[in-house]
């Protein structure tokens, strides 16, 4: 017999080793011998009182042997000579794209810009240190996408679009920890993820997929409504018969080819804003109650906030504790930051980006000779203006949070974990209205929600500007755009995705629409 039961351990009670066996036969009112296993199904933190209490779901096995495998298999077969697939790009949703390909029995050809996790790392030295941008291989391109260096979060609200716990089960299957089976907000970290996609990488290519890293596509030949071939920046044409477009919020080249050649596109809201970075133990303090260290068994505090400002949302986004603040640039010229954690979270400071929700149809006025991509040149307008009051390299404008809301300019700057540098710029004076303003008084509400966030020992850096991708492309109930018939777009550069789960799934989904009659 399986019986599924709630437990609420308080973190004494959480350092005995045998305590869910305890607790178990407690609420079951059973024997401890009769418990052969118990399968933790979801664990959080409840640190709303002082009294903190871990929050389990277990599945106790009673008399009878817990399970050796997991119910998910991965039934991946040879399509070495199976009909091919093309697909744009290697993060998340490309990846998924091209394993779920395999599933289904036809070879995914896989073109990406950027090269592989290994030489991925010489690109991301360059930018930290000499702050050159390799424009095709960085923080956003690159095996993995964006989110191989990043935080490698994967709590998702989108739990209607595919099977969450399948996306995390393949990811357990090609060497994540299965912790994140559990948590209920999961993470692999910086330091982990590489070696995951590594080993998605070698599953595609066993089973005879192709992966072509360095291979940035420059044009598509159309005729009659259908992509009929690619042309890569070497200047090799593909013939194709079916294209998941899988690029990322980033790609503004593909965003432009797609413009330029009349291929319909959509404005899309989106949010930008700044990066806010305080020493992790203000945040553990203000989160577990505590005037010291917090205590061992807890993880590093993060936080999620909301406020609505003059009809505009201004949250939190992309809440790294422990972790780094990056520059996401991905062209000379332009400072974005953005923000990851390893594993264990031990890292000094927290960070997260606070951004100001833009109504694209409401609030660019002035950018409407642009058409579908105002939202995307305002986004530029801002990074370049980071680029120059950071001191025209890859430091970035920075102030003390204080500061920026009382609208001054700090003299010095609290120590940060962001390696190119920050420098001293008015944020307050330099950010748009729309967004600044909203910002100020953001924070300010802020600090009445969580006492001592608001704080003189808390930076803000500008600009976070990649939350998600300011153009759609358009797509049909069969996942195909409207006007090219075997065109798919996908993922977050489509706008049909907000995260890594959420990528993942949007590219299964497309891989099985692509193949659907092939």
């Amino acid at each position: 017999m399986v019986k599924e039961i709630q437990l609420r351990i308080t973190l004494k009670e959480e350092q005995i080793s045998d305590i869910l066996v305890i607790k178990s036969a407690l609420k079951l009112d059973i024997s401890k011998d009769d418990i052969t296993g118990i399968k933790i199904l979801r664990k959080s933190i409840d640190a709303r009182k002082p009294k903190i209490v871990f929050n389990y779901k277990v599945a106790v096995f009673i008399n009878e042997p817990l399970p050796e495998t997991s119910e998910y298999q991965f039934d991946y077969k040879d399509v070495s000579k199976a009909k091919p697939i093309h697909i744009i790009g290697f993060g998340p949703a490309g990846m998924y794209a091209a394993l779920r390909c395999i599933e289904l029995g036809f070879k995914p050809i896989v073109l990406e810009r950027g090269k592989n996790v290994q030489d991925r790392r010489r690109d991301l030295k360059a930018i930290n240190q000499d702050h050159f941008v390799n424009e095709d291989s960085n923080y956003c391109f690159g095996e993995g996408g964006a989110g191989t260096y990043s935080d490698g979060k994967l709590y998702t609200r989108s739990l209607k679009r595919g099977d969450v716990r399948r996306i995390f089960e393949n990811l357990v299957f090609h060497g994540a920890t299965e912790q994140i089976l559990i948590d209920a907000h999961p993470h692999i970290g910086t330091n982990k993820l590489p070696k995951v996609v590594q080993n998605i990488r070698e599953t595609i290519l066993k089973f005879g997929g192709e992966i072509h890293f360095e291979t940035r596509v420059t044009d598509f030949i159309i005729k009659e409504n259908k992509i009929k071939s690619i042309q890569l920046n070497d200047n090799e044409e593909i013939a194709v018969e079916k294209v998941i477009l899988a690029t990322g919020h980033s790609a503004r080249d593909i965003f432009y080819l797609l413009y330029n050649k009349q291929i319909a596109l959509e404005a899309k809201s989106f949010a930008m804003g700044v990066r806010v970075e305080h020493p992790q133990h203000i945040i553990d303090s203000i989160q577990y109650h505590c005037t010291g260290e917090r205590d061992e068994l807890l993880p590093a505090a993060s936080y999620s906030l909301v406020q609505q400002v003059n009809g505009r949302g201004v949250y939190s986004f992309c809440m790294c504790p422990g972790g780094f603040i990056v520059p996401a640039a991905t062209a000379n010229g332009e400072v974005v930051v953005n923000g990851m954690s390893p594993s264990k979270r031990n890292n000094l400071y927290a960070n997260s980006g606070i951004v100001v929700e833009i109504d694209v149809n409401k609030d660019l006025p002035k950018y409407e000779k642009f058409g579908v991509l105002k939202g995307l040149e305002y986004q530029k307008n801002l990074e370049k203006l980071a680029f120059t009051s950071g001191g025209r390299s890859q430091v970035a404008p920075a102030q003390r949070l204080t500061d920026f809301v009382e609208g001054k300019l700090s003299n010095d700057l609290n120590s940060t974990s962001y390696q190119p540098g920050l420098n001293s710029a008015p944020l307050h004076s330099l950010l748009p209205k729309l967004i600044g303003s909203r910002l100020r008084k953001g924070f300010q509400a802020f600090g009445q929600k969580m006492k001592g966030y608001y704080t003189e020992e808390a930076n803000i850096v500008g600009v976070e500007s990649r939350t998600s991708s300011p153009v759609s492309i358009p797509r049909t109930d069969t996942l195909e755009h409207p006007q090219i018939s075997n065109l798919y777009p996908c993922g977050e550069g489509g706008g049909y995705a907000g995260g890594i789960v959420s990528a993942a799934m949007d590219g299964e989904r497309c891989a099985e629409a692509a193949t659907n009659n092939l």
